[in-house]
């Protein structure tokens, strides 16, 4: 299997849009993993990604804006809102490199449900913050539904220097063009395209948090080795296909 590069431009475009989404005030935490911690997470038909031999865990703090159906504009109200996810890096045999999300807090109901339902994405109705201060800004969410109720997150940001050239770390875990999860008895690949990440690196000032464990993963043994920031980009995802072999 050739598993493809790692590159900061979209590898596939994607010929159908499904949903039309912005991301904006990223700030995108990571911690080294061996790949044995969290390959039971991922779906049928996937490993974990690696980079020297070790894998990546996310936290990341955002907001999305004008989430909407096909090429359209997006919806400004119900499709706009605050979002928390922890996610994996993973690959499949088609060797395409995806993410993997274990939760993702969001702050509006019915985007939860639907996601829910349509994908099965693990979704989980939030209350949430983003308070922007010059070059600090901090994020916050304490889960509503489903459980586990009450958990929570807090993290503060200052934003630094562009990224002039990321690092291979920097690239591994911001260059994800789709994502894979398991839907209705069957594996599934979601492709996305957006712009090169305009990135910067940022200083962690502040994180209590409680989502990465609520997900089942172990409590991190030390502070995050890779800290980001990016201002975001517009993304068009494409129409799922079915990972061969895992169907029923």
């Amino acid at each position: 299997m050739r598993i493809e590069d790692v590159t900061p431009e979209t590898v596939r475009p994607v010929r159908r849009s499904l949903l039309v989404q912005s991301w904006h005030d990223l700030a995108f935490l990571h911690w080294a993993v061996p790949p044995e911690t969290v390959a039971p997470f991922l779906p049928r038909g996937t490993v974990p990604d690696t980079l020297d031999g070790v894998t990546y865990v996310g936290l990341i703090g955002f907001r999305m804006v004008k989430l909407g159906p096909l090429r359209g504009p997006g919806i400004p109200y119900l499709g706009t809102f605050c979002e928390t996810n922890v996610r994996l890096y993973s690959v499949d045999a088609r060797g395409r490199r995806a993410v993997v999300f274990l939760s993702l807090e969001a702050e509006r109901l019915l985007p939860v449900l639907t996601a829910q339902v349509s994908l099965r994405l693990p979704y989980k109705w939030a209350r949430m913050r983003l308070e922007k201060t010059g070059d600090v800004l901090r994020y916050t969410s304490r889960r509503r539904w489903p459980g586990p109720r009450g958990a929570a997150s807090a993290m503060t940001v200052r934003v630094g220097a562009p990224v002039a050239e990321p690092s291979a770390v920097e690239h591994f875990v911001t260059a994800r063009w789709g994502l894979h999860t398991h839907a209705w008895g069957r594996s599934l690949h979601l492709p996305n395209e957006h712009p090169r990440w305009p990135l910067h690196r940022a200083e962690l000032l502040e994180l209590d948090d409680e989502l990465l464990t609520a997900a089942g993963l172990p409590a991190p043994a030390g502070p995050p080795v890779s800290v980001l920031y990016s201002p975001g980009v517009p993304v068009t995802f494409g129409a799922p296909d079915t990972l061969a072999g895992t169907r029923g």
